[in-house]
């Protein structure tokens, strides 16, 4: 009986000391977010933190944060993209060998339009029918990323691999070249790997000098340039030296007001994945640590 009490105060003593871990990390991811609001703030626009994918890491007694910031209209929209620029990003999904059997781009738009006119391979009410499923296109834009799963052809892959990438907030046809991160520059057509590459170290070395951003030496016709997002992801992940860790995704809307710099669109508690901001590199997938902008200890923040 002893032991069996003995066993059972240590089971609950290493429960309560995994939450209150857990718990204080969440707290340090969510200081991340107020530090990245803060930072997004400073009057002078070279020492800004860059909102193009740029990763952001803070030292802190017994704990580190990463941050990356990544401006919605450097994404595609899914409400405002067209059939070119979809089918050309979504060629780099990981869709498998087999042919789907409807054209995910032509069901987006189809999904989002308002008719029920059906777009070559697309899907309208009539094909949702036959897949067995009891909804029907919206044919209204769509109201949040996740909505894209009821897409007809998406599968739960494709939707993990897109759903960072595309937003609902642009705005935009297309995608404004200098605050896109590498992923999305790399699934947009007309555009040579080489440059890519080249401009991606400029800017990475032009943030790490505080010096303005580099113009994008070559775009496809209709591309935004220089089009500023007050809509902002941020992503903080906290890990603590006893190995807890914590990621926290906010939408952010830079309001530029003294008493609210920016409100807060959406926040969520996220699972840590592979591809977190401590991950390292993967087939088709740099490692964070490969984009930080700056490296802070946290007493530099507090001046």
């Amino acid at each position: 009986m002893a032991g069996s009490f003995a066993l059972s105060m240590r089971r609950e003593t290493a429960i309560v000391a995994n939450i209150k871990n857990t718990a204080q990390a969440v707290a340090i991811a969510e200081s991340g977010i107020a530090v990245a609001g803060m930072m997004l703030a400073l009057p002078d626009a070279n020492q800004r933190w860059r909102t193009d994918g740029s990763v952001y890491r803070i030292e802190a007694d017994e704990a580190e944060i990463r941050v990356r910031l990544l401006a919605e209209n450097g994404k595609i929209d899914i409400n405002k993209a067209d059939e070119k620029l979809l089918t050309s990003f979504l060629a780099n999904a990981p869709l498998g060998n087999e042919k789907p059997v409807f054209n995910l781009a032509s069901a987006i738009m189809d999904w989002r339009d308002a008719d029920d006119l059906v777009h070559l391979d697309g899907a309208e009410k009539k094909e949702y029918q036959e897949a067995g499923l009891h909804y029907s296109p919206r044919n209204k834009p769509f109201q949040s990323i996740d909505e894209l799963q009821l897409v007809l052809g998406m599968d739960q892959p494709t939707f993990e691999w897109l759903a960072p990438l595309v937003t609902i907030y642009s705005g935009q046809a297309q995608v404004n070249m200098p605050s896109a991160s590498a992923e999305v520059l790399r699934t947009l057509p007309e555009l040579d790997a080489e440059i890519i590459n080249d401009y991606l170290a400029a800017r990475l070395q032009s943030a790490q000098q505080d010096l303005p951003p580099p113009p994008f030496p070559s775009a496809p016709a209709n591309a935004g340039q220089n089009n500023a997002s007050q809509i902002i992801t941020v992503i903080s992940e906290a890990a603590l030296s006893d190995g807890a860790s914590a990621k926290i995704t906010a939408v952010l809307l830079n309001s530029q007001s003294a008493k609210t710099p920016y409100q807060i669109l959406d926040w969520q508690h996220d699972t840590l994945g592979d591809l977190g901001l401590f991950a390292e590199s993967q087939p088709d997938y740099p490692a964070a640590s490969d984009w930080i902008a700056k490296h802070y200890v946290e007493p530099e923040l507090n001046r």
